[in-house]
């Protein structure tokens, strides 16, 4: 019953920003890292951003200095503020966390439904 919910997706100018939102919901033990992959039309999915439960973030080279990663504990929220979007980061926003519910024994990698970020002037 854990569910990753993401919302902040649509359509943006080339230069814009977006900021992309991720909750976890459910009977949640803890969450480890949590993060963002990406998927354009014809590609492979890609990483974008990640962050830990204590807040060491790594980002994509392809991204690194437009986009920033951080999350919110309390309430269980992972955010990705995307800054100077260019056409080429138009993509299917993928939430991942690694969760272990109440109710199950182990840790397991959850994804949300994504979300469509469009780049396009």
């Amino acid at each position: 019953q854990v569910q990753l919910v993401e919302s902040g997706g649509g359509l943006v100018q080339p230069g814009g920003s977006l900021r992309l939102s991720c909750a976890a919901s459910g009977t949640i033990f803890s969450i480890n890292t949590m993060g963002w992959y990406r998927q354009g039309p014809g590609k492979e999915r890609e990483f974008v951003a990640r962050i830990t439960s204590g807040g060491t973030t790594n980002v994509a080279d392809s991204v690194k200095g437009r986009f920033t990663i951080s999350r919110d504990n309390a309430k269980n929220t992972v955010y990705l503020q995307m800054n100077s979007l260019k056409p080429e980061d138009t993509a299917v926003y993928y939430c991942n966390a690694i969760i272990k519910a109440y109710d199950d024994t182990v840790s397991r990698n959850f994804w949300g439904q994504g979300t469509l970020v469009t780049v396009s002037s």
